[in-house]
């Protein structure tokens, strides 16, 4: 599953998208979370639909709308560049493999996951294992329904209703986002209820797996962390089974401008 090199890390000088030779490192004990907006101009989109196989093609012709036809291209354009600078590769060469849930993997190469919300999209890619990731852009209207009754735990919904009415939208969207990160790590997708364990969910309490229906000790054997960013108006978080890791945030603009399709 993991290329590695021989101190532990993946990682060498890729030419990709106008030719930058940039290097990504990525040590085992590190999670690179990647921020990038999604919207492009329809020339740009058109340059990056030729990055895809066919298969995402063909999933991008089914969309209805073309702002979500677009998204899904730039986002899936995007996820091959990242990958193709953690190896040696061209990201129009990389073949994905679908489990269960469609969840996209490499035969070799970094374990990652992507989530999106409107037009931000984020990545993460780690060296050690399964990881998961998720993100809501913070709408309170959204959150103010009485979503967290149906989904979520009796405890987690005692804990919710507790807090001041101002809070609880954000700490609705917090829970949220933990319990996707956990499930999307763990591979289950709707298979596994959202009520059948607990995560802490106050926006100032560390991001935690409290407890599982199913094990009394898989709560201990799991390390989440909150990657929320009030400024930039968006609540996310990232889990992965193990001792814990160190989050490295970048943004595609930031890092890879103008070697790539997108940046203009």
């Amino acid at each position: 599953m993991v290329l590695a090199t021989d101190r532990g890390d993946i990682g060498r000088p890729t030419q990709a998208f106008g030719g930058a030779d940039v290097r990504f490192s990525l040590p085992a004990g590190d999670v690179h979370v990647w921020q990038a907006s999604l919207e492009r101009s329809p020339q740009i989109v058109a340059q990056m639909h030729h990055v895809l196989a066919a298969d995402e093609q063909a999933r991008a012709a089914r969309f209805r709308f073309a702002r979500d036809r677009a998204r899904y291209i730039v986002g899936r354009a995007l996820l091959r560049e990242l990958l193709a600078r953690y190896l040696q590769s061209e990201p129009e060469g990389l073949v994905f493999q679908y489990g269960e849930f469609d969840k996209p993997v490499l035969r070799s190469g970094p374990w990652f996951n992507l989530a999106h919300s409107g037009s931000l999209a984020l990545y993460a890619f780690s060296a050690a294992g399964e990881i998961g990731i998720d993100v809501e852009i913070d709408d309170a209207d959204f959150a103010s329904e009485r979503i967290a009754e149906r989904f979520f735990s009796p405890a987690e919904v005692s804990t919710l209703r507790a807090m001041p009415a101002e809070e609880q939208p954000r700490a609705f969207l917090t829970c949220w986002t933990r319990k996707e990160a956990f499930i999307k790590a763990r591979g289950d997708g709707l298979n596994l209820p959202l009520d059948s364990f607990d995560v802490t969910l106050a926006s100032d309490a560390h991001a935690e797996l409290l407890r599982t229906a199913w094990c009394a000790e898989e709560a201990g054997q799991w390390h989440m962390e909150d990657l929320s960013d009030r400024q930039a108006g968006y609540i996310a978080a990232v889990a992965q089974r193990g001792n814990g890791f160190r989050v490295v945030r970048r943004k595609v603009e930031d890092t890879i401008e103008g070697s790539m399709p997108g940046q203009e």
